[in-house]
């Protein structure tokens, strides 16, 4: 899905398109990734997720393949629906992935699954831009097709058949229609959905504006702000300790940790500046805040229901992905508007949100039992 944003100029020449062609061609790419979310990854709950998986497997050969096969840009753009689509299987996986573990055992398993997700979105960019520069764009979808063929094969042969009963599968509609009466049914999933839109709507807050402070500050460029986006490493490989404290301690001391590690982060970036190296600290702490928000709230979403699993993850992850678009477009206008100033004022309106959610709504002490 991320493969796109460096080599749009390259498209754009490829193509002889207007730029603004190829940023719509982005956009869309994320729409459909929204979408899937809520239209895709709740039919886990109706299909056996093994064929379900495979089937999105193909599905995503078909359009990276038809991607580097593009000779205009509206084949390029069908194209890119499909790839954002079906970069949905990562959000298919995860309530697979819960249902085959024990609960005592979920929260460190799936704090391994993120920080799976997070390498690949980490090095996506990196990945697409050097391949694009040394062997063509066309080869950065071929390869990835390849590397999906790859994996269909390993789905097939190693993960294990679903082994629950679906002679009685609810209708995929059913499941759709399905999701507002969740929602009201389930305090703590309306509470993780709205914890996970804040906290990554901070996290977006300060990301989609680091590159101007950087010019206004420093006179850095882009690449600046780029190299800054990998020192979400520290965070891929804190997620599986997360996961384990969420068990060792209880979601609520991760919830408050998560808080606290984003006040702190927000004062460095108030107080430091123009340090470019404590602002580098200040990332790393954001990241983590980040990181114990998503891993325990994926944690208490996942232990609610068995049997609704893929429908919950599918409420989180919209509420957490618009959380995101949210941060950007709120971050954007209050640097416009009030600069850093304002960046960090709407930071602390989304920890006031974050806070005033957990009061009404609540986290648990622990995950719940098995519920199958």
């Amino acid at each position: 899905m991320f493969y796109i944003q460096p080599i749009e100029k390259t498209l754009t020449a490829s193509f002889n398109v207007a730029p603004n062609q190829i940023a719509v061609i982005a956009m869309l790419t994320q729409v459909s990734y929204a979408l899937g979310l809520l239209l895709v990854v709740p039919l886990g709950d109706a299909y056996n997720r093994y064929y379900f998986l495979q089937w999105m497997e193909v599905a995503s050969i078909i359009g990276l393949s038809l991607a580097a096969l593009s000779r205009n840009a509206l084949m390029f753009g069908v194209a890119s629906v499909v790839i954002g689509l079906t970069s949905v299987g990562g959000q298919i996986i995860i309530p697979y992935i819960a249902y085959l573990t024990p609960v005592g055992k979920q929260a460190p398993i799936l704090g391994t699954m993120i920080s799976g997700m997070l390498t690949g979105i980490l090095f996506a960019r990196t990945f697409s831009g050097v391949i694009a520069a040394h062997l063509g764009w066309q080869a950065v979808y071929l390869f990835a097709a390849a590397v999906n063929l790859l994996l269909l094969i390993l789905i097939h042969r190693i993960v294990p058949n679903d082994p629950r009963h679906l002679a009685n599968k609810p209708h995929h509609l059913g499941v759709l229609a399905s999701i507002p009466q969740l929602i009201r049914q389930y305090r703590y999933l309306r509470g993780a959905a709205v914890n996970g839109f804040c906290l990554f709507g901070l996290a977006n807050l300060f990301w989609s504006t680091l590159s101007f402070l950087l010019a206004d500050r420093f006179g850095y460029g882009s690449a600046v702000a780029g190299g800054m986006g990998l020192l979400g490493i520290v965070a891929i490989f804190a997620a599986p300790s997360i996961g384990r404290m969420v068990n060792r301690y209880s979601p609520r001391c991760n919830i408050k940790i998560s808080w606290c590690l984003a006040l702190v982060a927000y004062i460095v970036f108030w107080v430091f500046t123009r340090n470019l190296y404590l602002l580098m600290v200040g990332a790393v702490i954001l990241d983590l805040s980040t990181q114990f928000s998503q891993v325990t709230n994926q944690a208490i979403v996942q232990s609610l229901n068995r049997q609704t699993n893929s429908r919950n993850n599918s409420i989180f992850m919209f509420s957490y992905f618009f959380g995101g678009s949210i941060g950007t477009l709120v971050g954007i206008n209050a640097w416009a508007l009030y600069k850093w100033t304002g960046v960090t004022s709407a930071a602390i309106a989304f920890l006031l949100l974050a806070a005033v959610n957990y009061y009404l709504q609540g986290a648990p002490l622990k995950l719940s039992a098995d519920k199958k």
